[in-house]
């Protein structure tokens, strides 16, 4: 992957992926050869438009859609802002209600907060141990006013996948629109709309090997939906400003392949990720598991180590090579662990000393052994200089 001054072992790929040679060999023709503006008239412009029409092509077979409901926007932070504001604005008449969930990523909980502020009604529900929303309290929470229900189909930290399809049929059952942050989902659980009730997902290009700021939004046909960004009628006057004609390329080809062998895909990933949480449990004393044991992403591990603080345990992993992150926001500014874990019943002292494993393509078995070669011993020297470890605890000794 990068050759510094020493070889990276890159396990963050929740937070972003390289591109694949694919998906930039598809871009290339865009930025020099077809540079023109896909909504000229002229003939030379007709490359762009064609590279535009294939990508929606691309990007509504993965999703089980029909072309004309993907909408291409900047990533999955606006495709979450345009369908949350846009169906609440849309809707308002019908009334001010929406529901969430305690777990989803900022860019939902942040763009629900701000509807609150515009006067609109926001039940936030609680998980589970696991991270897992109860269908059951879905369907409570909805009253007449309701008019969204927005849950996100796998969660980005500790990667418990929700029952989204059961979800999206109690929704639907009560007149109400269901959206899905898919974003950490495409491309490692397979999607289909229709079967599955959604009438608005948001996804981004960079989590599935394709370029940074490109994302998409699926629209349901005859959603009501008030635009997000205004000014000229690009993608079909529903979200202004000229195309990013090669990142929407790249973006379709990344689907095209991410979704093209899922189950032979997660099979792979799975068995390195289970061997990785099977040795971490057993090699480092207090250490837990967080997410669902199995109802979770094939290439998510998340733990906790008690008596020690996530941020510290990155730096000594980064010294060694390792990139990975943690639940703990200290590197933010904020001294609040991760609100996914609090959500599923983790103490702030056990929240902070949370960390995310999360593999991809290019990692290998041997990836792995070293990981497991490297962590106890980083873990079992922040508890030898932690104020919090007790005597006694089974802490590895380290030379």
């Amino acid at each position: 992957m990068n050759d510094l001054d020493q070889r990276t072992f890159y396990m963050d790929h929740a937070a972003t992926t390289f591109m694949k040679p694919e998906v930039i060999a598809a871009m290339a023709p865009y930025f020099s050869e077809h540079f023109g503006n896909p909504s000229s008239l002229y003939r030379f412009a007709a490359g762009s438009r064609s590279g535009v029409d294939a990508a929606r092509r691309q990007v509504s077979a993965a999703l089980g859609a029909n072309p004309g409901e993907i909408y291409f926007c900047a990533g999955g932070s606006e495709a979450d802002n345009w369908a949350i504001k846009g169906a609440a604005l849309a809707n308002r008449e019908r009334g001010n209600h929406i529901i969430t969930t305690a777990i989803e990523h900022h860019a939902v909980l942040h763009t629900c907060e701000w509807l609150e502020r515009q006067g609109f009604s926001v039940t936030y529900l609680p998980v589970d141990e696991f991270g897992r929303v109860d269908p059951a309290a879905v369907e409570a929470a909805i009253t007449d006013a309701t008019t969204l229900v927005s849950v996100m189909t796998a969660n980005n930290e500790i990667g418990t996948i929700q029952p989204v399809a059961e979800i999206g049929r109690i929704a639907h059952d009560h007149g109400v629109l269901f959206h899905t942050d898919a974003v950490q989902a495409v491309g490692a659980v397979p999607i289909d709309v229709e079967r599955m009730g959604i009438d608005l997902l948001s996804l981004s290009g960079h989590k599935f090997y394709g370029p940074k700021g490109t994302g998409a939004l699926y629209i349901r046909r005859r959603t009501r939906l008030e635009n997000l960004v205004h000014g000229g009628g690009q993608e079909r006057g529903r979200r202004a400003g000229t195309e990013n004609v090669p990142g929407i390329v790249g973006l379709g080809k990344a689907i095209e392949l991410a979704t093209a062998d899922i189950e032979g895909h997660n099979r792979r990933i799975a068995a390195m990720r289970d061997r990785l949480v099977r040795e971490v449990l057993s090699t480092i004393p207090d250490s837990r598991l967080n997410g669902h044991p199995t109802e979770r992403l094939a290439n998510n591990a998340n733990f906790s180590f008690r008596y020690v603080e996530g941020e510290s345990i990155l730096l000594l992993l980064d010294a060694r090579g390792i990139c990975a992150s943690t639940g703990s926001a200290c590197s933010s500014g904020s001294l609040e662990p991760s609100h996914v874990l609090l959500a599923t019943g983790l103490s702030h002292e056990e929240a902070h000393g949370s960390l995310r494993l999360t593999l991809g393509d290019a990692n290998t078995e041997d990836d792995v052994d070293y990981v497991l070669e490297v962590l106890p011993d980083v873990i079992g020297r922040l508890r030898q200089i932690s104020p919090l470890t007790p005597p006694r605890t089974g802490v590895p000794e380290v030379d």
